[in-house]
């Protein structure tokens, strides 16, 4: 979707940013789990060029994270429709808004995530397995993978 593939490197973050990277990506997937979009029409209040929105829908149905269903309220249309895939950017989506709440939100957010079961506030962190919350991001670190490719 970018344009430019990252076949040299060996990084998820990579991988990803070749499906989702592009500036109206994740707005479009952030309106189909936050807003309910999955008309063509309900994604146009984004204010995308007509030729931009079908290249990033059709993008995601190539990649897996979205599905093209015929609608149930009119046959000869469509939705999209997120893919269990396209679902687990919900995270993602959280943990970017909640870093612009932290530092390009000066008036406080303006929304909250809630989790649906229980009406609690949602929050992401990182966490260590071996000993629990990891309390400044300088302590993470990075160490091969079993995907990683040794020269």
């Amino acid at each position: 979707m970018l344009g430019k593939t990252y076949d040299s490197e060996v990084c998820s973050a990579a991988r990803a940013l070749e499906l989702v990277g592009e500036r109206w990506s994740l707005l479009i997937i952030r309106n189909a789990l936050f807003a309910g979009a999955t008309r063509y029409s309900d994604f146009r209040s984004l204010d995308i060029a007509t030729n931009i929105l079908k290249t990033r829908l059709d993008g995601f149905i190539d990649a897996g994270i979205m599905e093209r269903r015929g609608s149930q309220r009119n046959p000869e249309h469509f939705e999209y429709v997120l893919t269990e895939m396209g679902r687990d950017l919900a995270t993602v989506i959280a943990a970017l808004t909640e870093w612009g709440d932290r530092w390009l939100a000066p008036d406080g957010p303006p929304i909250f995530y809630t989790h649906s079961v229980c009406g609690g506030s949602v929050s992401l962190h990182a966490s260590c397995a071996n000993c629990g919350d990891v309390q400044d991001p300088a302590e993470i670190g990075v160490r091969p993978g079993p995907g990683m490719r040794i020269a």
